[in-house]
């Protein structure tokens, strides 16, 4: 309960910087699209943490490889890598859709480096899953649906 109601906080909180930063900004916050993925992230990640995930990387890269990993995260005993697709509205194409066969078989490259670091042994005995996340940003509110499991190795 009270790790609930700090999540939340911490929600707010991070809603009102980002408010904060645009209007300091005189209301420009980059181009459109890149503003609401980054939302969609941030919203994405505190989704994460109410349902129990621990994040413990975002937006992660490797030097030797193009992409990165929106979240990476702890669901128990297993590892995740999340990939979040984020819309301001509801169209006739759901956003998970965008995690296309290309958009998989980078996030498998990038897993595939993440889990490098890992010593030789802990790697092969860590259980690894793909996750999707849909963010909504709804003018009344964010809808997420989170699609545990969404593609394999």
């Amino acid at each position: 309960m009270i790790a609930a109601m700090w999540i939340d906080l911490q929600t707010r909180v991070m809603r009102g910087m980002n408010s904060l930063a645009v209007q300091r900004a005189g209301g420009k916050s980059g181009p459109a699209h890149l503003a609401t993925g980054e939302l969609g992230e941030r919203e994405a990640l505190f989704h994460l943490r109410k349902l129990g995930y621990t994040v413990v990387a975002r937006r992660w890269k490797s030097a030797k490889l193009w992409g990165d990993i929106d979240l990476v995260g702890w669901d128990g005993p297993t590892l995740c890598f999340v990939e979040v697709k984020t819309r301001s509205g509801r169209d006739a194409i759901p956003a998970e859709s965008a995690v296309d066969r290309d958009k998989q078989d980078m996030l498998r490259r990038m897993a595939r480096a993440y889990l490098r670091g890992f010593p030789e042994k802990l790697r092969a005995e860590v259980p690894v899953r793909f996750d999707v996340v849909s963010v909504y940003l709804l003018p009344s509110r964010v809808e997420f649906t989170l699609y545990r499991g969404a593609f394999g190795w």
